[in-house]
This record gives structure tokens, C-alpha cells and sequence, in this order.
């Protein structure tokens, strides 16, 4: 059997590219020369690029198969855990000043990663149940 990857949409680092490149035009356009607008332009053009590269550079944010996850942590490293490892996945909603987030969550006792629907490409349900229905047919 394959594994069973989610990824982060390919829109999502052109988009991040794209608002780095916009934000250096408008601060040449409108910073008239102030060197503070120009630092944190430049400075929020970077992490946005830097963002944007690992998109690219790690799409695929969680795979799993039958003896288990394989998620990205930090920056682009990966880390299998066996499902006997994994406690709980589930979604975890939360409503606050009007705004609904859902993110999957995995615990695995001693850490807990969160993948939100943008590094999943898909809704965070989705993953849960198909997570769940491979963790209950693994071999154990």
C-alpha cells in the first residue's frame, strides 16, 4: 500500500513570493528614502521568501502508511512515529472574536504537532478520519 501524503497547496508559496515581491515595489514606491521602512520591508520580504522556501522545499507536511507518520517538524526535518506511539488524533476547533480555526492534532504523548488546512491542502477532518481508519487496520 502507498502512503497517504497531504501537502501544502502549490498557491500558497507563489502567494507568499508574490507579497514579498509587492511589498519591496511599495516601499520604493512610496518609502521616499526612509531607511526604517526599507529595513522592515526588507526584512518582512525575507521571512515571507523564507517561508515560502519551505514550502517548497518540504510540500509534503504528513504522510502516513502502515507503520505510521511521518510529519515535518522545525523547518524541514522529518520525524516517523510508529502509530503504538501516537496517543490521539483528532481536530481541535476553536471559536475566538468571530473567527473559526481547525487544526489536526497529533499527540504522541510526548509532543503534540498541529497541522493547520493550509499544510494539509485538504480539511483537517478529512485527515483525522483517514488517520484513524489506517491506525485501526495497522499491524500491531
Amino acid at each position: 500500500m502507498s502512503p497517504l501524503q497531504w501537502r501544502v497547496r502549490p498557491v500558497l508559496p507563489i502567494a507568499k513570493l508574490l507579497g514579498a515581491v509587492a511589498l519591496v515595489v511599495l516601499v520604493s514606491a512610496f518609502g521616499h528614502g526612509d531607511p526604517v521602512q526599507w529595513f522592515i520591508a526588507i526584512a518582512v520580504a525575507i521571512a515571507l521568501a523564507g517561508w515560502a522556501a519551505r514550502d517548497l522545499i518540504a510540500p509534503v507536511r504528513l504522510s502516513a502508511d502502515t507503520s505510521g507518520i511521518t510529519m515535518v517538524v522545525g523547518l524541514v526535518r522529518r520525524r516517523h512515529v510508529a502509530w503504538p506511539q501516537i496517543e490521539r488524533v483528532r481536530v481541535d476547533r476553536r471559536d475566538r472574536m468571530g473567527l473559526r480555526s481547525r487544526f489536526l492534532e497529533i499527540d504522541t504523548g510526548e509532543s503534540l504537532h498541529l497541522f493547520s488546512v493550509h499544510e494539509l491542502g485538504t480539511e483537517p477532518e478529512e485527515v483525522a478520519e483517514a488517520l484513524n481508519a489506517l491506525r485501526a487496520n495497522a499491524p500491531r
